[in-house]
């Protein structure tokens, strides 16, 4: 993936910031990024952006998991793999989305 000198200064940023970039094999053409239990995908767009590529997730197994309700109880799950949605997971996962948005807000 070809990254321009602005692309590769917000990731720079991201990671000064403890966000770490990571790949997801499954999503090669996306640029993945992770802090804590939350990860989210973006992709490089023209004026040398990156935007936000779906929902930032929370990672089961360092995969992307998805919310699901099952008997009135929320969960994250992958597979076969679940945890219950709780209101600190979901305080990580809004603090996460919120901090990503603010730093990939363009810079002067």
């Amino acid at each position: 993936m070809d990254l321009s000198p602005q692309q590769i200064s917000t990731l720079e940023r991201l990671n000064k910031r403890d966000f770490q970039i990571v790949a997801f094999p499954m999503y090669a053409n996306y640029v993945g990024v992770r802090k804590g239990n939350c990860a989210a995908l973006l992709a490089p767009v023209a004026g040398d952006q990156f935007k936000l590529h779906g929902q930032p997730a929370y990672l089961l197994g360092g995969n992307f998991s998805v919310r699901l309700t099952k008997n009135g109880v929320e969960w994250f799950v992958w597979k076969k793999e679940k945890l219950e949605v709780t209101p600190s997971r979901l305080d990580e996962i809004s603090a996460f989305s919120t901090e990503l948005a603010n730093l990939l807000l363009p810079r002067d």
